[in-house]
């Protein structure tokens, strides 16, 4: 089985890819095996994309920028393949998934491959398979790897320790100007694009753009000789985004010549072999006989206000 995977998706069969991420997603032990071998298999494949990941509030317009961009990178004969992540339901665990229908022109490209996949409440926008996801994609060849976070505020960041170049939308006279200058998400970003620069929304767009450069220069040091761009852009007239791919390309090009690139690449494994760690050593605790029934009695305390959560973990490990 192995072997007929590694060689369907190394051909770039859309399938087949699209069952390796589900693999990747799935929490059955056999299915994890399956995505380990093959993963360990196809290695020498991946890592030659660049990696974009992209974030910014609801209403936004990431998705329909995404399928403009997407758009405009295929038609520079570039592969692109985009993982979108959708927030899930914290009482009914489920996702809509809808990412991929407002990416209409994206999704009948055969130069594009779009993946939705539900974030099950992971931490920082991503889900617990987007690092697997985005090695399955380079096996079949895209050489364009987007990543949309869920996008619900200034925490999701968590895609920045995956991607190569860190993409912020914003919106202009929504009220984050003056967020902006706070310590943040922007502090994160390698290139903030204002989007809908259309209509009646451009001089308002303009403003927002000169605003949000300002406000870098006050919180983002220029300590790795690169400036982060605030660029304008509108996905409804296919505006901008031929800077915004030119300053991607040029900040990649940068951290490939100063040594960033392949060192910041190589602290993101470390920081996912950390994560990882972490997960198994919890699952493997958590599996123990006796756990469930001092998982209890700590709750039991606790909850009586006769342990602190600090009296409770010391129980727990013991």
């Amino acid at each position: 089985m192995i072997k007929e995977l590694t060689t369907k998706l190394r051909s770039g069969d859309r399938q087949t890819l699209a069952k390796c991420i589900t693999l990747a997603e799935s929490h059955l032990l056999e299915n994890q095996q399956t995505i380990h071998q093959l993963l360990q298999e196809v290695l020498p494949s991946t890592g030659k994309s660049v990696r974009i990941g992209i974030t910014g509030a609801p209403g936004v317009g990431k998705s329909t920028f995404i399928d403009a961009f997407g758009c405009f990178l295929t038609s520079r004969g570039k592969k692109v393949a985009v993982l979108t992540i959708d927030p899930s339901s914290p009482i009914t665990k489920g996702s809509i998934l809808g990412d991929k229908t407002r990416m209409e022109k994206l999704s009948k490209n055969p130069a594009a491959f779009i993946r939705p996949s539900p974030s099950k409440s992971f931490p920082g926008g991503i889900s617990h398979a987007t690092r697997e996801s985005i090695l399955l994609c380079e096996a079949a060849g895209f050489e364009i790897i987007i990543v949309e976070t869920v996008g619900v505020g200034q925490s999701e960041f968590s895609v920045k320790d995956m991607t190569d170049c860190f993409l912020l939308l914003m919106l202009a006279g929504a009220g984050d100007e003056l967020q902006g200058i706070k310590k943040g998400i922007m502090e994160m970003a390698d290139l903030i694009a204002i989007t809908k620069t259309d209509g009646d929304n451009v001089k308002k767009a303009q403003q927002a753009c000169t605003e949000y450069q300002h406000a870098l220069h006050l919180i983002r040091p220029n300590d790795k000789g690169w400036e982060p761009k605030v660029i304008t852009c509108s996905a409804v007239e296919e505006y901008g985004l031929d800077t915004c791919w030119d300053l991607i390309s040029k900040f990649i090009t940068h951290s490939k010549e100063s040594g960033t690139f392949d060192s910041t690449r190589g602290e993101q494994k470390i920081l996912w072999l950390n994560n990882q760690l972490n997960a198994e050593l919890r699952k493997q605790f958590t599996h123990q006989d006796v756990f469930d029934k001092k998982w209890k009695e700590a709750e039991d305390r606790i909850k009586k206000n006769e342990w602190t959560v600090f009296d409770g973990v010391r129980y727990l490990i013991s």
